[in-house]
């Protein structure tokens, strides 16, 4: 055991080393293609933040630029209306019912014309004179805006701007004011309020994540109504105060996206964390664009986990494609391997394909010849299949003769009897016995016409006609055809047919051959039996078929025989009793009527032969 122990240790050794080497080889391939994954998945990432920031890039500058045309399209609008001398005169002449209705008329014409919110005249004390939207209940006319960043500007000669939420009809609109001068002096201030509806709309149906905000970061336009009125970071205390001052954005609450000082650092593509209204708190690739004159910022947010999932994919894809390659390549080593190991066998192996290759080019040289051989064959085949069926009914014929000769000469020596006794009795004037003599002779007559008749049918060659042939029919015309073998060999034949007659698709001339076989057949092997002497003839019905069963009690069919039984010329009978044609011609009967005959050994011993045809 000692010597057995220490003979397979170095085996032992050699295979846990192998193994060992093996995995040391596969974890470093693995470690391999997770740097591989790791690293395309930095630089994939990257690679799709500068296309993404390129692409929102270009986004921003025609969305910047769409803003932009769309304040200045109004810019000139108040200095133009500030040149109607009506405005001039109502400001000179407040109390003038007359004047105040013309500029209130003038106004409201210019609102419904250019399209714009409103526009409405200011006293230099902030209180509004004249409006377009006079006549509704929301009019400006009364109104004080002295506490407006816009007014102020106007009134100290410069192009007041402002956006913000409307003190009067809470509507948010961009404010634009221009001072109305007479002799050098600024006498009042025309205003202008322009809805930014249609650019927010515009922004909703892009699609893009877009926010505008203000010099402070107050989001007071979006692609979606509930991120308004946001900051992108918390407000300081003079900012919050004077917002509240100039009322600009109402009673809202101005509530931080970010804790962060997203603004100080827009000017570039940044990531930041963004809780925004319905999506929760994400990563977003941040890129922005001054727009308009009050230091606006249009800022288009993408969505970083989505990035982040595409390179993740494209670096995985990477990584499983430098698995398979070190897959591959370990395959291709191996097989590099086996090939060297089978290259002697391979050389041998080519040696006796060219030998075959030979030897199959020689027989290739034959083949059409053949098979024009066996064209012919198969028709010649098929002419002599007919001349084969025949053959076998004059063969069964043949056997048959010792009985039919018996059977018919019965009949003859009784018809020499009653001739004879028939002429004595006429002779004596008997006329009543010649007439009972010549009675029995008649029936004698029909007798044996019916014997000659049914072998004629039997032996006439006739082309196989498929039709409804009653099974019963054809075993009662195969029966009376073996009647006398039966006789003379004291066996008794019994039936089990089913109430209903069944018929089956058949040549019913070629069916009665097939049984007259197969019945001679048992017959045959009970001759010389000592037991139950019994034929038992049964027929039933099987789905779409009828199948015709035929069981003897004789020794049975040898294991050896049983499968060559059906083969041409073979036969177990001794010579001179058969030539083994009997079983192969009822094959070809059966098939040729789209069945099938098959033999086997039943449990008491003897053999059974089955015959399945198609149902008629």
């Amino acid at each position: 055991m000692q010597r057995e122990t220490a003979m397979s240790s170095p085996w032992h050794y050699r295979f846990a080393l192998m193994l060992l080497q093996r995995s040391g080889g596969m974890l470093l391939a693995l470690a391999g293609c997770l740097l591989l994954a790791g690293i395309s998945y930095r630089f994939l990432l990257d690679a799709r933040l500068d296309a993404e920031r390129l692409t929102n890039s270009h986004r921003l500058d025609f969305y910047t630029s769409s803003l932009e045309s769309a304040l200045a399209k109004h810019e000139p609008l108040p200095v133009i209306l500030g040149l109607e001398r009506t405005l001039g005169e109502f400001l000179g002449a407040p109390q003038d019912g007359r004047l105040r209705e013309a500029a209130n008329r003038y106004l409201e014409t210019v609102q419904r014309q250019t399209g714009i919110a409103a526009a409405y005249l200011i006293n230099p004390a902030g209180d509004t004179l004249a409006s377009s939207n006079w006549a509704t209940p929301q009019s400006f006319v009364g109104q004080n805006y002295a506490f407006r960043p816009y007014f102020s500007a106007a009134l100290n000669g410069d192009t007041g701007r402002f956006y913000g939420v409307g003190v009067t009809t809470g509507e948010p609109g961009y404010f634009i004011a221009a001072p109305l001068r007479k002799a050098g002096a600024t006498i009042g201030v025309v205003a202008v309020k322009v809805s930014l509806n249609a650019i927010e709309s515009a922004m909703t149906q892009s699609g893009e994540r877009l926010l505008l905000a203000d010099r402070y970061g107050v989001v007071f336009l979006a692609a979606r109504p509930e991120w308004r009125y946001r900051t992108l970071a918390p407000l300081a205390a003079p900012v919050a105060a004077e917002l509240r001052s100039t009322r600009q954005y109402a009673d809202h609450s101005l509530a931080p996206l970010s804790p962060s000082r997203v603004l100080e650092i827009l000017g570039q593509a940044i990531t930041v964390r963004l809780a925004l209204p319905n999506e929760g708190i994400q990563e977003y690739v941040a890129q922005s664009r001054p727009a308009g004159r009050l230091g606006w910022q249009l800022l288009m947010l993408s969505d970083m986990q989505a990035t982040r999932r595409a390179a993740a994919g494209e670096a995985a894809a990477i990584g499983f494609a430098a698995a398979f390659a070190a897959a591959l390549a370990v395959y291709l080593r191996l097989q590099r391997r086996r090939r060297a190991e089978r290259l002697a066998a391979e050389i041998e192996l080519e040696a006796r394909i060219a030998e075959r290759t030979s030897e199959l080019l020689l027989a290739n040289t034959t083949l059409e010849q053949k098979v024009g051989e066996l064209k012919q064959a198969e028709d010649i085949l098929r002419e002599t299949r007919n001349d084969a069926v025949q053959a076998g009914k004059l063969a069964v014929l043949g056997q048959m003769a010792a009985g039919i000769t018996h059977e018919l000469n019965q009949p003859l020596a009784a018809l020499t009897t009653l001739s004879d006794n028939a002429v004595k009795l006429l002779a004596r004037g008997e006329s009543g016995e010649v007439n009972e003599n010549l009675a029995q002779i008649s029936e004698l007559a029909s007798r044996m016409g019916r014997i000659v008749g049914e072998l004629k049918s039997f032996a006439r060659k006739t082309p196989a006609a498929l039709q409804a042939v009653s099974v019963a029919a054809a075993i009662e015309q195969a029966l009376f055809l073996v009647e006398s073998v039966r006789h003379d060999r004291r066996l008794r034949i019994e039936l089990q047919l089913p109430p209903t007659d069944l018929k089956v698709r058949a040549d019913p001339v070629r069916l009665e051959q097939v049984l007259v076989n197969l019945l001679r057949n048992g017959l045959d092997a009970m001759a010389e039996g000592v037991g139950d002497k019994r034929l038992i003839v049964s027929c039933h019905s099987s789905g779409k078929q009828v199948v015709i069963d035929i069981s003897d009690f004789g020794p049975g069919i040898p294991a050896e025989i049983l499968p060559h039984l059906f083969e041409p010329f073979y036969t177990t009978k001794p010579a001179g009793e058969g030539l083994g044609l009997g079983l192969a011609i009822s094959r070809a009967i059966v098939e040729g009527c789209g069945g099938e005959i098959s033999a086997h050994n039943t449990a008491e011993g003897g053999a059974c032969f089955s015959v399945r045809l198609p149902a008629a």
